[in-house]
């Protein structure tokens, strides 16, 4: 039954509007530092970007959880595994798509997801500069509002069935030559009707509120897909691993509105 998260105040011991206020407030902060002439950028090991923001919300976002749930396990991606013996863990992004944040683009997220016995149970995908929320849990419907001031609304993916009228987008195309999969994704994008990169996080809002219909990752971490199965699956879409095993530690991820997915998964696999 679809519940408002207006009505989720004692779900799992007040975790679901902890989720939701612990994102905003991480995405709150990462404003202070977005577009400012001082920001500095770090390289990590891997030569992808990191801020001081990334740092200072992932701190947030882990001092509220302890605070509150000092038993769960708290996993991100700036900081080591903070572990719990309870059975509840969250998985945290403070900012993903950091190379958007890092240029002044306002397509960035904060990603927060809670998993009950390493399974996903509940999400939330917030657009700092943008507003925009999305957020769901299993069995209680997906939920998008425009505005921090805007009332939730139940949202759905497209009813669209043919990839050949689908919106396709990615975080960032030369993943896919990466990983060996250039020709694959190659023709998908000829198959798909437009092809965009408002990938991360906002890729798979966009899914979720029906304004697309595919969302690939061919190279993603945990943090950056461990929200979208509940959010996806709730709004009647599908999200899964490149093999259809619904996943977030696969290292990639696909999400559709269900009725493209098979399609979709049978050219990934070409």
């Amino acid at each position: 039954m679809a519940m408002s998260p207006d009505s989720w105040g004692n779900v799992h011991d007040g975790r679901l509007i902890a989720m939701i206020d612990t994102a905003i407030a991480a995405g709150e902060l990462t404003l202070t530092y977005y577009r400012t002439d001082d920001l500095v950028v770090e390289s990590k090991a891997d030569d992808s970007p990191v801020t001081i923001a990334d740092k200072s919300a992932e701190q947030l976002v882990r001092k509220r959880i302890g605070d509150l749930f000092s038993d769960d396990t708290v996993q991100g991606e700036e900081f080591a595994d903070a572990m719990g013996a309870s059975r509840y863990r969250w998985i945290v992004d403070p900012i993903d798509g950091t190379k958007s944040f890092v240029c002044g683009v306002p397509l960035y997220s904060t990603l927060l997801a809670l998993l009950i016995d390493d399974k996903p149970f509940a999400g939330i995908i917030h657009i700092p500069a943008l507003g925009e929320t999305v957020c769901a849990a299993v069995g209680m419907g997906c939920w998008y509002r425009e505005t921090h001031n805007a009332k939730w609304t139940q949202t759905h993916v497209s009813q669209k069935s043919e990839i050949a009228s689908a919106v396709l987008l990615t975080s960032q195309r030369d993943l896919f030559a990466r990983r060996g999969a250039e020709e694959i994704f190659t023709a998908l994008e000829k198959a798909a009707w437009v092809t965009r990169t408002w990938g991360d996080g906002y890729g798979y809002l966009l899914v979720a509120t029906g304004r697309a219909e595919i969302m690939v990752d061919p190279l993603c971490n945990p943090w950056d897909v461990a929200a979208m199965s509940p959010i996806i699956s709730e709004a009647g879409g599908r999200f899964s691993d490149w093999k259809g095993i619904d996943c977030c530690t696969s290292g990639e991820g696909v999400a559709t509105n269900g009725k493209m997915h098979e399609g979709v998964l049978r050219a990934l696999a070409e």
